[in-house]
């Protein structure tokens, strides 16, 4: 009964600092519009790409990065195995953001945006902590 208790406390405590990555970019405008946050929108290749998976678990999936509340999230995930495929609208999306925003195709590729949709920064993968990699997202806001 012990164990059932703690693995309920512990998943609730960490849904409580996980992030919230948004899957209509639209929304995620409009809500950091609302709140006065910047949006960070993140291109990658979740299955395929090495430094893209790399950045997820070094960054996104670190406790610093989870306690950030600053940020609107959204991921344009592009995976290629069958397994990992997006619905048909999502593909549209990303193919849409990566046209205007990522025409190089980099990944991964961080876009700093403000409240307003304006691109005020880019970054690809870092090998450096993720309160480094924190700190320079942070700087691009200013």
């Amino acid at each position: 009964m012990k164990k059932i208790i703690l693995s309920a406390f512990l998943m609730l405590t960490a849904s409580l600092f996980s992030q919230n990555w948004k899957t209509n970019f639209e929304e995620a405008k409009k809500i950091a519009a609302e709140e006065n946050k910047t949006i960070l929108l993140v291109f990658s290749g979740s299955d395929w790409c090495a430094p893209c998976i790399k950045l997820d678990k070094n960054v996104w999936q670190s406790d610093a990065f989870k306690k950030e509340d600053d940020w609107v999230l959204y991921k344009a995930d592009f995976p290629k195995k069958k397994a990992n495929q997006l619905s048909e609208e999502m593909v549209a999306q990303n193919k849409k953001l990566a046209e205007k925003y990522n025409k190089e195709g980099n990944f991964p590729l961080v876009v700093v945006m403000d409240k307003n949709g304006k691109v005020v920064g880019k970054m690809g993968f870092k090998n450096v902590s993720a309160e480094s990699y924190i700190a320079t997202l942070k700087a691009m806001q200013k």
